[in-house]
């Protein structure tokens, strides 16, 4: 199943609170619940002003209904063709 990477642009995203993320954590994973097993969330990357998230999921539709149904910005969403890492290199 295609993997995929979405940026999301939210300003002060790197002050927001453990509560407030604990919070935007139970959002998507209720969404996650009501869209079915198809789409998985993998983690997140949260920076300064954006969070990136990784998501298992058959098409990019799906992902953008999961943020739309979050209330989720999705400014970028970006399918991983391969993963590498220092083994690569081997």
């Amino acid at each position: 199943m295609p993997k995929y990477v979405i940026e999301r642009e939210i300003p002060g995203a790197g002050k927001l609170t453990q509560e407030q993320l604990k919070g935007i954590s139970q959002t998507s994973c209720k969404v996650l619940q009501d869209l079915g097993s198809e789409i998985n969330w993998v983690h997140s990357y949260v920076t300064e002003d954006k969070i990136y998230c990784v998501y298992i999921a058959p098409n990019k539709e799906l992902v953008l209904e999961h943020a739309k149904q979050g209330g989720f910005p999705a400014n970028s969403i970006s399918e991983v063709s391969t993963i590498i890492d220092p083994t690569t290199s081997e």
